[in-house]
Order: structure tokens, then C-alpha cells, then sequence
């Protein structure tokens, strides 16, 4: 049975700072989740958002592709999956016109106006996540692929699989001086990120002290995605802060973290 989840509303510390390597751009972070002990438990005690689809963690609604560049990268990787790597390989192709097999793994958003796509959903599932019975293990087959080539994962999958659970939002600020900067938010993308549905998850890891066990702070386990969303001096400075601001004690501990750190100590 799953540990009771932490209430989302608690006090966080938040940081901002300008972009060493770029003037015009400011990043704003969530101190409290950065510096939380969260770590991604699939396959090692993650219950799943769907009662009893444990296996497929949170690989339930299929990934909504930020744009056609991300589903072509998507399809390059998934082009040299084979039926080893990918338990429905077979599901995720089709026979074409010209008799030869085909990907077939996106498909079109219903009932959405701005045409947006995404990885076809197979028996409750994402078309990539591998099941139970499958010889290579559950997970994603994209992610498994980038593990065994010595590739991160974020090159392989689509951009929202690897930003999850942190959420960047990005807009332009108007300054009453007449300038203009883009401001990037690092935050936690709890359930309330999901809209409406969050709501209906039966269980979700950044609000559960299951998940906050990590040996190290959330910034330094996810610097390869960090440093995809803001780059790489920005990243430099923000692990700089928050070593520092961990070392003066002046970081507003995540609640799940507290919860999984006083559990641990008995």
C-alpha cells in the first residue's frame, strides 16, 4: 500500500538569478524541489498514476510531442528499436503501400484545434513502455535504448518523458526601464500540473516520501536535464546556489523529503 502523499500547499524557497551566459535571460527556481531528495523509483516501488498498471508508471496517457522536431527525433531512435528492444514492435509499425513496414507510433490529439500529436497509446499505455513478460524488463523502450548505447535519455525520448516532474514555463518580461528579458521557471510539476486530472491520479511520486530517498539533491541527480532547459553556465550557477544556500541551512526543506528522511531515522 502507498505511504500517504504530502499536502501540496507548504512554504518554498525560491532563487533568481541572470543567466551568466546571457544577459536577457533570467532563471527563477524552486530551491525546495531542486534541493529535495526526489529520484524517478520505476520498477523499484513506484506504484503507477493508474491503480494496478504499476508497470507503466506514469507512461499512461502516451507523450504529448512539443513539436515536429521532437516527434521526428522521437522517430529516428524508435527507427532502430528492434523487436528485443521494443515488446510491441510489431503494434508500432505498419505495412505500407508499397508493402514495406512502416513506423506507426503518433497519431493526432482528438478534439484538439492546434493539431498537436502524440505517441499512440496501446492497452492503457504509451506504445513504448514494455510490460510485464517482456525479456528485456518493464520501462520505456526509447529510455532502455539510450541506457545501453551510453546515451542520456533525454536524447532519445520525447521532451516531455525527461523534463518530468520538473516544470519549465518560459515568458517575456516587459521591465519598467523599457528592456526585455526571458524569464525560465524551474518548478515542481506536482499533480496540479496535470490540470483537471490530476485529481483522478492514483498515486503521484513528487508529493510521496516514497519517492524523496535519493543519496544526493534533486539538482546535481538531474543535471543532464537541467542543463537541457536553461544551459550549461546557468546550470553552473544555480548548482553553485544551491550548494551554498544547503551548506547555510537556508533552504525550506520539501515535506516528502522531511517525511522520507524522518521515516529512514525511525
Amino acid at each position: 500500500m502507498a505511504q500517504s502523499e504530502v499536502s501540496l500547499d507548504f512554504p518554498r524557497e525560491w532563487i533568481e538569478f541572470t543567466d551568466p551566459n546571457d544577459p536577457e535571460h533570467v532563471v527563477r527556481a524552486d530551491l525546495t524541489w531542486l534541493c529535495s531528495r526526489w529520484t524517478c523509483i520505476f520498477g523499484r516501488g513506484c506504484h503507477g498514476t493508474v491503480q494496478g498498471q504499476a508497470s507503466t508508471g506514469c507512461c499512461n496517457h502516451g507523450a504529448y510531442f512539443s513539436d515536429r522536431a521532437d516527434e521526428k527525433r522521437t522517430k529516428k531512435f524508435a527507427a532502430l528499436l528492434t523487436r528485443d528492444d521494443w515488446q510491441l514492435y510489431d503494434v508500432g509499425h505498419r505495412t505500407g503501400r508499397d508493402g514495406k513496414s512502416k513506423l506507426h507510433f503518433s497519431e493526432k490529439v482528438e478534439d484538439d484545434d492546434e493539431g498537436r500529436r502524440k505517441t499512440r497509446t496501446v492497452d492503457g499505455a504509451c506504445v513504448f513502455a514494455n510490460r510485464e513478460g517482456h525479456p528485456g524488463g518493464i520501462g520505456c523502450a526509447l529510455h532502455a535504448y539510450a541506457l545501453r548505447h551510453d546515451m542520456e535519455p533525454l536524447e532519445t525520448k520525447p521532451e516531455v518523458c525527461w523534463q518530468l516532474p520538473v516544470r519549465r514555463e518560459q515568458e517575456w518580461i516587459d521591465r519598467p526601464d523599457g528592456t526585455r528579458i526571458l524569464r525560465s521557471t524551474l518548478a515542481e510539476f506536482d499533480r496540479r500540473g496535470w490540470g483537471e486530472g490530476g485529481h483522478d491520479l492514483d498515486w503521484y511520486c513528487t508529493s510521496s516520501p516514497e519517492a524523496h530517498v535519493a543519496g544526493e539533491a534533486m539538482y546535481l541527480s538531474y543535471r543532464p536535464e537541467l542543463i537541457a532547459l536553461v544551459g550549461e553556465k546557468a546550470y553552473d550557477e544555480l548548482a553553485a546556489l544551491c550548494e551554498k544556500r544547503l551548506e547555510l541551512g537556508l533552504v525550506a526543506v520539501h515535506p516528502a523529503t522531511a517525511a522520507a528522511q524522518a521515516a529512514e531515522r525511525g
